[in-house]
């Protein structure tokens, strides 16, 4: 189980340091704003969970190798794109699809990733603290990242973005509880998690609001 954790993990930091690094860059942010947005993207969310369960200081600075791979995404897509200030055509118009699929591969990892630690945790019976700290592990980076980048976070607003991470930890959650295998479970999140997120922005799902 330690190597799906580990998968988890190196999924979602990569996938949201790029979310957090494209979006820096999008700003006009300088280098120094670049990487601590992609950073924040990638461990936010795992320290404010680690907050909640007690694990004080957080794991992000006890071992801070998944701050050391979200400072090299981000300065991969720093040089990266530094070489192709003027991008074709081609890439411009699949950009927003691309930090999309970006986002969602690491909201689902560090869902999984958050209901996993829970149930390591020791708290497997009680479902609303382990979804709860998948919801958490998952949005809180991407919540941090755009209130520091001055827009409206995506949770309250976008493709039902949170109620995705939500049903993918009940989903986890009440398949864990019913087959004890934690495998199974986080496979069926990760993949609930993507097509609700695929779903949603296909068909223009949104939350209802006051126009």
């Amino acid at each position: 189980m330690h190597i799906t954790l580990l998968i988890m993990d190196l999924v979602g930091t990569i996938a949201f340091a790029i979310s957090g690094a494209v979006l820096g860059i999008k700003k006009k942010m300088d280098i120094f704003g670049i990487n601590l947005l992609a950073i924040t993207t990638a461990c936010g969310g795992g320290i404010l969970r680690d907050i909640i369960v007690g694990e004080i200081p957080p794991k992000a600075f006890k071992n801070p190798f998944y701050v050391g791979v979200a400072f090299i995404v981000a300065n991969i897509i720093f040089i990266w794109l530094s070489f192709h200030k003027k991008m074709p055509q081609s890439i411009v118009s699949v950009y927003d699809r691309t930090v999309f699929w970006f986002d969602t591969l690491g909201l689902a990892a560090f869902t999984v990733d958050g209901v996993m630690i829970g149930i390591n945790a020791g708290y497997e019976d009680n479902i609303f603290l382990i979804v709860f700290l998948g919801f958490i592990t998952g949005v809180g980076g991407g919540a941090l990242r755009d209130m520091m980048a001055n827009q409206m976070p995506d949770i309250l607003r976008k493709h039902v973005y949170a109620v995705a991470s939500i049903a993918g930890g009940i989903i986890m959650a009440i398949t864990y509880n019913l087959t004890n295998f934690k495998s199974i479970s986080a496979l069926l999140a990760f993949i609930s998690v993507v097509i609700l997120r695929y779903l949603a922005a296909k068909f223009e799902w949104n939350l209802p609001k006051l126009s």
